[in-house]
């Protein structure tokens, strides 16, 4: 098949797949607190996962195509862990068939969220609704107004969370909110620390976050901050009765955590020494939201 219309090999690539598993680990979370409290239903759990799957494949995509259209891919030093796929910059894809495909996935997994609304309850709609405006206008609006790492921390860590519980239980606890909040922080913080090799491109086409107004020596202390904060936040949840003790096996993974700190605080400013400590913070993003379902389950039997 010519470049042009691609392969499917490389419209997998553009759905940029790396970060694609980090959703249903987080889904997972509030599937599992649902399954503590008893509620459980396979064909809700895998339509529920297509649909975020569907709803992270776009966000990517999305967010891939206005990029490109911005200029800002082709400013960007990519890594393995940011400055966009490199398809659409390497002329491997129709820029418009991307933004069809990305918008075709919104659409279905709209539906999808729509169809949970109807069965489920009507208290899932603005969880549908704000997912879908913010994953269209990120890229556009939200990445310039100094709000993108709270609403990739909401859409893609705690209302995940939520969602994935209500569709199971059809109410919203305090109970998946408090191991929700784990996720929501780490989300938010992948794509601050993801945002240090971009920070002098983002800022010419315009965009405003956290690290360009922090500074890249400030912000390396606040992602410490952040990712203690997940540590901190699991002890104040077991000592309130928020969380099982059994959210203790989290810090399982303070090692990464560690790892990551210290190499972010050192290379901050030094793109091609700052790649191990991102590949560092994706394998505690991935691993501390695994133990968070881990803990979850781990309450039922011990």
């Amino acid at each position: 098949m010519g470049t042009k219309k691609g392969n499917l090999r490389t419209w997998f690539q553009e759905t940029r797949p790396n970060f694609l598993l980090l959703t249903p680990l987080i889904y997972s979370v509030g599937v599992a607190a649902a399954y503590v409290e008893g509620y459980f239903e396979v064909f809700k759990v895998l339509l529920g996962l297509v649909g975020v799957m569907l709803a992270h494949i776009s966000m990517n995509v999305i967010n891939d195509y206005f990029d490109y259209e911005s200029g800002l891919d082709f400013k960007t030093k990519r890594t393995p862990f940011s400055g966009g796929s490199g398809i659409l910059t390497a002329g491997a894809l129709k820029p418009r068939s991307v933004y069809l495909f990305a918008l075709s996935c919104l659409l279905l997994g709209g539906t999808i969220g729509l169809y949970f609304v109807l069965t489920t309850g009507w208290m899932l709609l603005p969880l549908v609704l704000e997912a879908a405006l913010t994953i269209y206008f990120y890229t556009t609006h939200l990445s310039h107004w100094y709000v993108g790492e709270v609403f990739t921390g909401l859409n893609f860590g705690l209302f995940i969370v939520l969602g994935g519980y209500f569709i199971m239980t059809s109410h919203y606890s305090v109970a998946v909110l408090a191991p929700g909040i784990i996720p929501g922080i780490l989300a938010g913080t992948l794509l601050f620390l993801n945002e240090f090799p971009d920070v002098e491109a983002d800022a010419m086409v315009g965009r405003r976050n956290a690290v360009i107004s922090l500074g890249l020596a400030k912000a390396s202390k606040i992602y410490a901050a952040l990712i203690a904060s997940t540590y901190i936040w699991v002890i104040i949840c077991i000592i309130a009765g928020l969380m099982p003790w059994t959210m203790l096996v989290t810090f399982v993974t303070m090692p990464l955590a560690l790892k990551a700190t210290r190499g972010v605080l050192r290379d901050h400013d030094d793109v091609e020494r700052l790649v191990p400590s991102l590949g560092a913070n994706v394998m505690l993003v991935l691993s501390m939201t695994a133990t968070t379902t881990l803990g979850l389950l781990l309450s039922l039997l011990i």
